[in-house]
């Protein structure tokens, strides 16, 4: 990781050209006034030209621009945002989710307890850039993607990154990659597949062109079609696997290589759907309201399918442990599912809690049925087959669920006010959840609601803010699953040994639920733990 390297790990990085480091770091030359992507095929330069930096909006805010060559923008994102609870990580996670764009600096200040000018001067101490810069790096990174990976006329790439005029787009395109828009258009490649472990075409996140995409206006929504670059192995098949267990049935949809899901998004709603092309490639198709929603879906489906974690590092930690190292041989790039939408996933976890996914599953489709919204500006969009037009419905809105939800539900009665005072919190904003949130301070906020206890609390951080280290020894599952593998399978002995694992128990977690046998043993439950299974 580097967050702890010191000049010369990085400078022996950059030396090897280790792609392992894309994304997480970028070297700007003073001799030419460029920033690269550690894996840059150009000569090295030599260490008293080089200085570092942590994004490349500090790269920008010092002068240099991004290389033709090797195009560090379109490396995957740094998981440092994830492995950082602190200010700088939350605002990141929070940038790239669109919050400047839509609410200002000064609304980003407000989410994190902070006056606009104190944040803007901690991130530039941080990240060498303030809030503004950030926002304006992740624009330029949302055109690039655009611009190479799609047929999409440049203005309306423009306002779908996030940019207030035409002329601001292309004067910040030329300032940042020293060319045009329809000249770094012009750069587009179609990547060749790396070959992973057993063969397997594992894109290694360098190239971020792709093939020529879809992109078109049809009736009221627009379509796409594009790439979302990841570093190292992805557990693909692991991933639809679990999407496909708990997809909400009119919803979402999902197959052994596909899953497609309806989002709420601020412009209105969007459909989207992530699969994996030919060569190994995770690709999105979307529908959308508006495309000022893109940039935000983007980040939205990235988090989804945790594509922004670095699975060479997490492998290697994990692998020294000799308990673990038959499990992360055999399956290598696990990823651990994020949240499309935070409100969303903590109902779920609400209604998964004390009950298999198979009747989680159920209830949820029932309360979908019931209360969602049918969406008519989506029409065309097709299954994940292709196959043809599907009902397509949204998650209930927070107050529809408030409302009604006790009209739907079934079970206890106190376990239904739990799910319907949640619903009504979030809805009044008196409890807010989102993926800038403090860890801390969210888990205390979630232990003080009826109904929520510690289990709850920590699989919706998990989800919600894509932290990596946390470990759930009250999961019937993980605890079958450290038996199988010969751990603990008892509550505290398994905490005890999972410290060992830190910062990664989010990845030993996914580990030990893909390692439960077919037919799990009986086990004592802890207080609040999910017996039949995680939602």
């Amino acid at each position: 990781m580097s967050l702890a390297m010191t000049f010369d790990e990085r400078y022996r990085a950059i030396d090897s050209r280790d792609t392992r480091f894309d994304g997480q770091f970028v070297t700007a030359v003073r001799s030419t006034g460029i920033y690269c992507r550690p894996s840059c095929p150009a000569r090295t330069p030599k260490p008293s030209n080089v200085t570092f930096y942590p994004t490349s909006a500090a790269a920008h805010e010092a002068g240099y621009r991004a290389c033709k060559r090797c195009l560090p923008e379109a490396a995957p994102g740094s998981p440092q945002w994830n492995l950082r609870g602190d200010t700088a990580g939350r605002a990141m996670r929070l940038i790239a989710d669109g919050v400047v764009e839509r609410e200002g600096v000064p609304g980003l200040a407000r989410r994190l307890g902070y006056s606009p000018r104190h944040l803007t001067r901690l991130l530039t101490v941080e990240l060498g850039a303030g809030p503004l810069a950030l926002s304006r790096a992740h624009r330029a990174q949302t055109a690039r993607m655009l611009l190479v990976g799609t047929d999409l006329p440049a203005a309306d790439v423009a306002f779908s990154s996030g940019f207030s005029s035409v002329r601001q787009f292309n004067d910040t395109v030329r300032e940042v990659f020293g060319m045009p828009p329809l000249e770094l258009r012009a750069t587009r490649r179609i990547p060749r597949p790396v070959r992973g472990p057993g063969g397997t075409a594992v894109p290694d996140g360098t190239q971020g062109a792709g093939a020529r995409g879809l992109v078109a206006a049809q009736g009221p929504a627009a379509a796409i079609d594009l790439v979302l670059p990841h570093r190292g192995a992805l557990d693909a098949d692991g991933l639809f696997a679990w999407m496909s267990a708990r997809a909400i049935s009119g919803a979402e949809t999902a197959t052994a290589t596909t899953f497609a899901r309806t989002l709420r998004l601020p412009h209105g709603p969007a459909w989207f759907e992530l699969r994996l092309d030919e060569t190994g490639r995770v690709r999105l198709r979307a529908r959308l309201t508006h495309l000022a929603d893109l940039s935000t879906l983007v980040t939205r489906a990235r988090r989804l399918f945790d594509l922004d974690a670095d699975p060479i590092a997490i492998d290697e930690a994990l692998s020294r442990h000799p308990q673990l190292s038959s499990l992360i041989a055999g399956l290598p790039g696990i990823r651990v599912p994020g949240a499309a939408d935070p409100h969303e996933m903590l109902i779920r976890a609400m209604v998964g809690q004390q009950i298999t996914v198979v009747a989680a599953r159920t209830a949820l489709t029932g309360l979908t049925a019931a209360l969602g919204d049918e969406v008519d500006v989506l029409e065309g969009a097709r299954g994940p087959e292709g196959g043809p037009s599907v009902p397509l419905t949204l998650f209930p809105t927070m107050p529809a669920i408030a409302e009604h939800g006790h009209e739907v539900l079934r079970g206890p009665a106190a376990r239904i006010r739990a799910i319907t005072g949640a619903a009504a919190a979030l809805a009044d904003g008196s409890l807010t959840l989102t993926p800038g949130d403090d860890a801390a301070e969210q888990r205390a906020a979630l232990l003080a609601m009826p109904g929520i206890g510690p289990w709850t609390a920590d699989y919706v951080r998990m989800r919600v803010l894509g932290d990596p280290d946390v470990f759930l020894p009250g999961d019937v599952a993980v605890r079958a699953g450290a038996a199988a593998s010969r751990l603990p399978s008892e509550p505290r002995p398994l905490t005890d040994w999972a410290a060992r694992t830190a910062p990664w128990r989010s990845y030993l977690t996914a580990h030990l639920w893909r390692a439960v046998p077919s037919k799990r043993p009986a086990l004592r439950t802890s207080s609040r733990p999910n017996p039949g299974g995680t939602p």
